[in-house]
């Protein structure tokens, strides 16, 4: 076995070294040749005898070489390269064929290649953490089914009592004001308890872990930071002893840095310990994500059933009621929790692109059946000549097989050019995309498939060449007619297909249009133009630390006041959460219907009315000021919103929106009504419905309004506000002068400044990336299907220019000629469509959640593409059939 393989390791490299060995072969023989020559002259014969005889001794020099180089070298190789020399050859001598092959399977094999890229990075390639498949994302399953963060009880159940995790963690995460470093910045922020990094297996590079006496209250304060924002802003000391940070309203100690590949949450840069002392004692105050790591031997259905179990028991034993108590658990990986919202609509695309490819490859069938027709002369005479049947179709899979080659070449460089675009266009909650590159296994799948369709199309058009008698051909119209009516009817299957399956795509793209379309003919229920916003978060403050809120409160009068200086600069609002903003309109809860004299400070007596159930409601809170309803038009049904009046030390206030309003109360005026909402902000003092005003689609343009409940932010003021300006000025010169009036208030307080119309684009972000691919797909397979029939009808003419001849001269006039190439070409175009029809019916439910306000088999729709698809076909048959009619008889005569 060594001897083999040993034996052919030196004919490979013999193989590379043929010309050396030539030489070194044809020198050796005249050295022997000249030897035995000189020989014969010793012997007495003439110069001309002896070099015979000596010629007649070795043989033929040509034979001896060929037999020495089949010893040395690999045979199979030297074939290769004369298949692959050829090749280049036929390429060359049709350069238009070559380049509108390459071309078509580089747009096919680069658009595959792209979305693969991204479906790869996306979904499936592997979190960066160890054994990333055992860690497992929990979640809680209320009354309807929906999934939920934890409350903080259920998490201690869970934590305490589950026999399926070796370690268990719950986090929250929330962009805050950092100060202390070379720059203030607002940076995303996470809390976690013990035994997080333990989850995911990871440790300090330089200082120390969290340990548990870090989550205690009244512990000293440290943070633990990623190893970019060690590098970045802490100037990558060492010695951390004397990095410390100011973060809310303390300041807190670097105690170590993360390694760099670890990131998680996403865009965390800094970790504190959560506090455990201050943990919410409610069922159904969701306030935390939670992580896990499975035990050794346990699977993730067994954890499921687990914690499930555990979820139960809490159901069935909690004084607590409600819609938002649990009633079961979910645990999935952490991947597909991450990726569970996208994943439908990047395997939607890649389905989208792989129909492309499949046109585009339909489009190179179609050219090689074309070529193979014209060369069928050249394949009889190499068949006469000896050239066996297995040689030729050896052939032509290499020149498939090179078309492909240069075709994903180009189609990989597209590729890696795409990805920065899509990049660019994908939206804001697709998540993992630093994970997208042309990596080791995007580039074996992009080698994959150009050798399968090099394979695929290699063999179509060579069993498709070389079938029948070939020798036949090189007689008068031997092969030549049968087989170009062959060629032809192979041409119209294939047109055939990619109607159809352009037809699936058009209209699904179609589908897509419609529904962003639909979504911006809604009323968000506010203004949009002409906005500026600015972000500001000031160190968190509890609500009971009345000195803390006051300065909060007059902060941001300050601020407002100063803002609606700046020249060009109308109205200014504030609001703790701004509509269709990243991370998903305002937070929701339960409120109490109350009265004055039922006011109490105690929780407990909250939770004893909390049973009764026709005293909660549910509702969004967000805490704004007056002006923040008149910046983005919200309109005003009744009552009053905010004024001067309704100051910090005044009975508190509520504005409500027409659906709470609706729902809760149907048949009686709100207005004057109390209620309690103190688990939103902890603030427990009751609030005064002044007011109602107009529903606002907080979530999503294409989400319905969600009943709100508004209170004064100068009452009840947040750390983290979203200042809106409504201004006519020019952008840059509101945000330098707003950027000073901040820096003179507070120079430690970071900000961002961004335009409403910004914010609105992005919400419509993963509708517009999926209409934009798949529209680009589909106009491109659209192209290509047309570009199709548009090619098969003028082959068919041109193979048919002696009949139609023979048509014009036997009578036939032009409009029948037009009537026959046009009725061909529209029956080949209508059995299209109705196969395409009936896939569309099909496969077009499986984008039913990506639509709104029309159907997966909107007629509308269906019909709009219809047409579009066949006058394109039609239009494509048309040039060929008016050509034909052209035709003169006496130069079609003698036509071949």
């Amino acid at each position: 076995m060594m001897d083999r393989f040993w034996q052919s390791l030196q004919r490979l490299f013999s193989f590379f070294r043929r010309a050396q060995l030539d030489r070194e072969l044809e020198a050796e023989m005249s050295s022997h040749l000249e030897l035995a020559i000189e020989e014969n002259l010793r012997r007495g014969l003439s110069p001309t005898e002896a070099r015979r005889q000596a010629l007649l001794r070795f043989g033929g020099p040509q034979q001896a070489k060929e037999q020495h180089r089949e010893a040395r070298s690999l045979p199979f190789l030297e074939t290769l390269f004369q298949d692959l020399r050829f090749a280049f050859r036929v390429l060359r001598k049709s350069p238009g064929f070559s380049a509108i092959a390459v071309l078509t399977l580089a747009l096919g094999i680069g658009a595959t290649t792209a979305i693969f890229s991204v479906v790869y990075g996306v979904l499936l390639r592997p979190l960066p953490f160890s054994e990333p498949n055992r860690i497992m994302a929990i979640f809680e399953v209320n009354n309807h089914g929906t999934w939920s963060h934890l409350a903080d009880p259920n998490f201690d159940d869970f934590r305490d009592q589950n026999h399926s995790f070796e370690a268990i963690a719950k986090y929250n995460a929330d962009v805050v004001s950092v100060s202390g470093a070379s720059q203030p910045t607002r940076t995303m922020v996470a809390g976690v308890t013990p035994g997080f990094f333990r989850v995911f297996r990871v440790q300090p590079v330089f200082g120390r872990d969290f340990n548990t006496d870090d989550n205690k209250k009244g512990a000293a304060p440290v943070v633990l930071v990623s190893y970019g924002y060690w590098k970045q802003y802490l100037g990558s000391p060492l010695d951390l002893s004397q990095s410390h940070l100011r973060i809310g309203n303390a300041v807190y100690s670097v105690i170590g840095v993360l390694p760099a590949d670890f990131q998680f949450p996403p865009d965390v840069a800094l970790w504190l310990p959560a506090d455990l002392d201050g943990e919410n004692t409610s069922r159904t105050s969701h306030n935390y994500l939670s992580v896990g790591r499975l035990g050794d031997g346990v699977t993730a259905q067994q954890a499921n059933a687990d914690i499930s179990a555990i979820a139960r028991r809490i159901h069935e034993t909690s004084s607590e009621q409600g819609d938002y108590l649990l009633k079961d658990a979910a645990v999935v990986t952490l991947q597909d929790s991450l990726t569970g919202e996208v994943r439908l609509p990047l395997v939607i695309l890649l389905g989208a692109v792989g129909f492309l490819l499949m046109v585009a490859c339909a489009n190179v069938a179609n050219l090689l059946l074309a070529q193979a027709s014209v060369r069928e002369r050249e394949l009889a005479v190499r068949s006469a000549l000896g050239a066996p049947r297995g040689r030729l179709i050896r052939q032509f899979l290499t020149e498939a097989l090179l078309l492909s080659l240069i075709g994903g070449g180009l189609g990989l460089l597209g590729a890696s050019l795409g990805i920065a675009g899509l990049i660019a266009l994908a939206p804001e909650n697709l998540p993992r995309l630093d994970s997208v590159s042309i990596s080791i296994p995007v580039l074996l799948f992009a080698l994959l498939l150009t050798t399968a369709v090099a394979a695929g199309l290699g063999a179509f058009i060579a069993v498709r060449a070389t079938s029948g008698d070939l020798r036949g051909s090189l007689e008068e119209g031997g092969r030549g007619q049968a087989g170009s009516q062959s060629s032809q009817r192979i041409g119209r299957a294939i047109v055939t297909g990619q109607i159809a399956v352009t037809l699936v795509l058009v209209i699904g793209a179609g589908l897509l249009g419609r529904s962003l379309l639909k979504v911006l003919e809604l009323n968000p229920g506010f203004r949009v133009d002409k906005i500026i916003t600015m972000d500001v978060s000031l160190p968190w403050a509890d609500w009971t630390d009345v000195k803390a809120k006051a300065g909060q409160a007059i902060f941001f009068s300050n601020l407002i006041g100063r803002l609606k200086q700046i020249p060009g600069v109308g109205n200014v609002g504030a609001t703790s959460g701004l509509p269709l903003d990243e991370g998903g309109g305002l937070p929701n809860g339960q409120f109490l219907l109350m009265t004055q004299n039922e006011i109490s400070k105690n929780p407990n007596d909250l939770n004893a009315l909390s049973k009764q159930k026709e005293r909660l409601g549910t509702a969004d809170f967000g805490a704004v000021t007056s002006g923040y309803f008149q910046v983005l038009q919200i309109p005003l049904i009744r009552g009053r919103i905010f004024d001067e009046h309704d100051g910090p030390d005044s009975p508190h206030v509520a504005v409500i929106s027409e659906s709470l309003a609706r729902e809760r109360w149907p048949s009686q005026d709100p207005i004057g009504h109390t209620i309690e909402f103190g688990n939103m902000d902890g603030d427990l003092r009751l609030l005064t419905i002044v007011g109602i005003v107009g529903d606002v689609r907080d979530y999503g343009l294409d989400l319905p309004p969600k009943p709100t409940v508004y209170v004064d932010l100068l009452q009840r003021p947040r750390s983290a506000i979203t200042v809106t300006m409504l201004s006519d000025a020019d952008t840059q010169m509101v945000t330098s002068g707003a950027r000073r009036i901040l820096h003179d208030l507070n120079p430690d307080i970071p900000t961002r400044f961004r335009t409403f119309p910004q914010i609105y684009s992005a919400s419509l972000g993963s509708r517009r990336f999926n209409v934009i691919l798949i529209g680009f797909f589909g106009i491109a397979a659209l192209l290509l299907a047309t570009a199709g029939v548009f090619g098969v009808m003028a082959y068919s003419v041109s193979r048919r220019t002696r009949e139609i001849g023979v048509r014009v001269a036997l009578g036939a006039s032009s409009r029948e000629v037009l009537a026959m190439i046009l009725g061909q070409g529209m029956r080949t175009i209508l059995i299209g469509v109705a196969i395409g029809l009936a896939g569309s019916l099909a496969l077009t439910r499986s984008v039913q959640s990506l639509l709104f306000g029309v159907t997966a088999t909107d007629p509308l729709t269906f019909a709009a593409v219809i047409l579009l698809l066949t006058g394109a076909a039609l239009l494509a048959c048309y040039i060929p059939a008016r050509r034909a009619t052209k035709v003169d008889p006496m130069v079609a005569l003698r036509y071949e």
